[in-house]
């Protein structure tokens, strides 16, 4: 495989992602000073780590989603899959299993899903929107009949512990953002793999002349996007613990929400790993705010979609003013 060479606009669209990526900094940070003005809770120890802890789940989705949506693809069954992923731990842990095996072959069985998705999109030609929206359907009701639609309680302690549990003042699942994003940056921004995702959702059929080996690229993204997600399952098992097929509805499409939020652009070809965690935390800033400030749940959801609606359409006029 012969490498890629740079796009001629690549140092402008990094330029860009870089800039987009302090105005949503600043955006957040604008965000959490009218909450501390606002309401006398926001800035304590307990709501801050609530707020750390709510965002870092999504915060992970979204990077494995921005893989996906790079290569202008789309993954509708992260949010099935950590559901599924969560009944399949705490099975393993109820059945005795140590802790380390039941993680690995909980992530495994993530690999697996991302793999059958790149078979349908690859092998068999299905779009991704239908050969995710099919996954997700059908992880929830296997889940269903692999637990007869009850909940399993974890009754592993230490499992459970680890959501709890602080380093440096800092939850535990925060520090997980940090360890999936530090390879993911290095991975999507410093690696020719990395450029290779860029360039099969610029153009297919020119990666694949430059030597790129596309179907195998869409391999990748959608089974890291799946790793992430089973990643994620774990991470949700121990938090609440329990594992329960239902859980964690509609998160794929606060994944999307978020990678769009942070600049990933739904055509492809344009994205960043800071870019989601940002759009991730102010999602959960949003929700976290309007929780203490007694706003009608229902104002979030709206708040959400108009954001969407707003960063696509200004994706949208930058794609204009590009061709």
């Amino acid at each position: 495989m012969t490498d890629v060479p740079a796009q001629p606009k690549a140092h402008a669209r990094g330029r860009f992602q870089f800039l987009f990526g302090l105005t949503l900094l600043a955006l957040l940070l604008l965000l959490w000073g009218i909450l501390a003005f606002s309401t006398q809770s926001f800035w304590t120890t307990n709501n801050l780590s609530n707020l750390l802890r709510q965002g870092s789940m999504t915060a992970i989705l979204a990077i494995g989603q921005t893989f996906v949506i790079i290569t202008a693809g789309i993954d509708l069954s992260v949010g099935a899959i950590v559901g599924f992923t969560s009944v399949v731990a705490a099975m393993l842990l109820q059945a005795g299993f140590p802790i380390w095996a039941a993680c690995l072959i909980t992530l495994a069985i993530g690999v697996g899903i991302g793999l059958f998705h790149g078979f349908g999109i690859v092998k068999l030609g299905l779009p991704p929107f239908i050969i995710t929206l099919a996954t997700l359907t059908s992880l929830r009701g296997i889940g269903l009949l692999m637990t007869n639609g009850a909940t399993i309680s974890i009754t592993n302690d230490e499992f459970t512990a680890f959501s709890r549990a602080d380093f440096l003042g800092i939850p535990s699942l925060f520090w997980m953002v940090i360890l999936v994003a530090i390879p993911a940056f290095l991975f999507l921004h410093h690696s020719r793999w990395g450029r290779y995702l860029f360039s099969v959702g610029s153009n297919p059929e020119a990666a694949r002349l430059s030597g790129v080996h596309v179907p195998r690229m869409i391999y990748l993204a959608y089974t890291l996007s799946a790793l992430c997600a089973a990643f994620v399952g774990l991470l949700l098992a121990a938090r609440i613990g329990i594992g329960n097929a239902t859980q964690a509805e509609g998160w794929e499409l606060q994944a999307i929400a978020s990678s769009v939020i942070g600049g990933t652009s739904l055509f492809g070809a344009v994205g960043s790993v800071h870019g989601p965690l940002l759009g991730a935390f102010i999602l959960a800033t949003i929700n976290n705010g309007a929780n203490l400030l007694n706003v009608n749940s229902f104002w979030q959801r709206i708040i959400t979609g108009g954001l969407i609606i707003v960063i696509v359409y200004f994706d949208q006029l930058r794609r204009r003013g590009r061709s």
